[in-house]
């Protein structure tokens, strides 16, 4: 073996061994860290607390003034504007005691104008019982 093929192996060794191109991500996400990124993250952290603190002023102010959910239905019946959603939340924050709510960022993407987060999440959350008690339920799933 010649020494320029000897210098040509062990460079391409070093290059596939060197973490020169890694992305370096946000701490405890699995999202790229960028300035973008990390404002999206910071943004979608205020709405988590709100909810963990049962905030529903600050909850309302995270959501747009023509916020829609069809609620993935063609029936009309549950879907969802700002008013409903106003609504919704106040009988949640009557029914709801406490709330544990945990993100575990996936990923950040843009489509055009919108902004994608994909994450998983897991609630636990104290609902009032019928009987004047209490109890916890949890619910984890992927967004």
């Amino acid at each position: 073996m010649t020494t320029a093929v000897r210098s040509l192996l062990l460079t391409a060794v070093l290059l596939a061994l060197a973490p020169g191109c890694a992305h370096r991500l946000i701490p405890n996400t699995d999202v790229e860290d960028t300035e973008v990124n990390r404002e999206v993250i910071l943004f979608v952290e205020q709405y988590r607390k709100a909810v963990e603190a049962r905030d529903v002023g600050k909850l309302l102010s995270l959501a747009s003034r023509s916020y829609y959910d069809d609620n993935g239905t063609p029936e009309g019946e549950d879907d969802v504007d700002y008013a409903a959603l106003r609504a919704k939340l106040q009988r949640w924050r009557d029914h709801v005691q406490d709330v544990r709510y945990e993100i575990r960022y996936r990923r950040v993407q843009r489509r055009g104008e919108r902004i994608l987060v994909d994450y998983t999440f897991t609630a636990s959350y104290k609902v009032a019982t019928p009987e004047g008690g209490s109890t916890w339920e949890r619910r984890l799933a992927d967004n």
